[in-house]
């Protein structure tokens, strides 16, 4: 449920059809998708285009702090997405269209390049955690969707022992992290532990966020990181071919 804007809330943001958002989440979000697509340029410099270094950054993604910033922006991105799904009535809907578009980006990938498809990426997790919540935890409060993200985030912890003492051989468990040696996807995030983080955010928004309005005690200015968290699915989903694009007609120019 939304809140029409009031004279009385002051750090309410609105749109023009007078319903609230959130400026802080927005904000979050346009900043983690904007680290998102700067993480994959670089990786497409350096894997494409053999470039070692771009504006100060190195393109070899492969060192310790380069894996745990992508955990970062990919964590971030899946709290706020548990957040605003306590302030949508739609969850089951918004997950049934964006898992169309994450099987849409699946096929693509796979069309495009078999070795570097995406496979239970993303946006598929999102998908299927969104389903979930609207299905499941809807109802519950805050205290029920933080013990069943800590459960699943401790299945997470023992998932690599699990898969060893299994020795799985097949890869039809995969959207719960449980596959084969030989898989492999371009983009992977399975339902453990990345639903225990979703439901953490849910815990989350209906507590901290339980008067569905911002939190910042003033009104603050509308910025390009705050559009570009309105929009980022679009954004995650252009990103990847415009890159490429541009990168393929320099490489012509060349």
């Amino acid at each position: 449920m939304t809140l029409i804007c009031r004279p009385y809330y002051p750090h309410c943001v609105t749109r023009a059809s007078g319903v609230e958002r959130v400026w802080e989440i927005d904000f979050l979000r346009g900043l983690a998708i904007i680290l998102m697509v700067g993480y994959h340029l670089l990786f497409d410099l350096g894997e494409f285009r053999g470039i070692k270094r771009f504006l100060g950054f190195s393109t070899d993604l492969s060192s310790a702090a380069w894996s745990a910033a992508q955990y970062f922006f990919a964590g971030l991105f899946v709290v706020l997405s548990g957040i605003s799904s306590t302030l949508s009535r739609s969850n089951v809907r918004r997950g049934l269209k964006l898992l169309a578009v994450s099987l849409a980006v699946t096929v693509a990938t796979h069309i495009f390049d078999p070795a570097s498809a995406v496979y239970f990426g993303i946006l598929q997790c999102l998908a299927f955690a969104m389903l979930i919540y609207g299905a499941a935890f809807e109802k519950a409060g805050p205290i029920a969707c933080a013990a069943w993200g800590a459960l699943v985030l401790g299945l997470g912890a023992a998932l690599p022992v699990l898969k060893r003492a299994l020795a799985v051989r097949f890869d039809w468990l995969l959207p719960f992290g449980i596959h084969s040696p030989s898989f492999s996807s371009f983009d992977y995030f399975p339902l453990i532990p990345w639903l225990g983080i979703f439901l953490a955010g849910a815990a989350l928004g209906k507590s901290v966020y339980a008067a569905r309005r911002s939190l910042v005690p003033w009104r603050l200015p509308e910025t390009f990181i705050n559009a570009a968290g309105r929009h980022s699915l679009l954004i995650y989903i252009v990103h990847q071919p415009v890159i490429m694009g541009v990168l393929y007609v320099l490489g012509q120019m060349k």
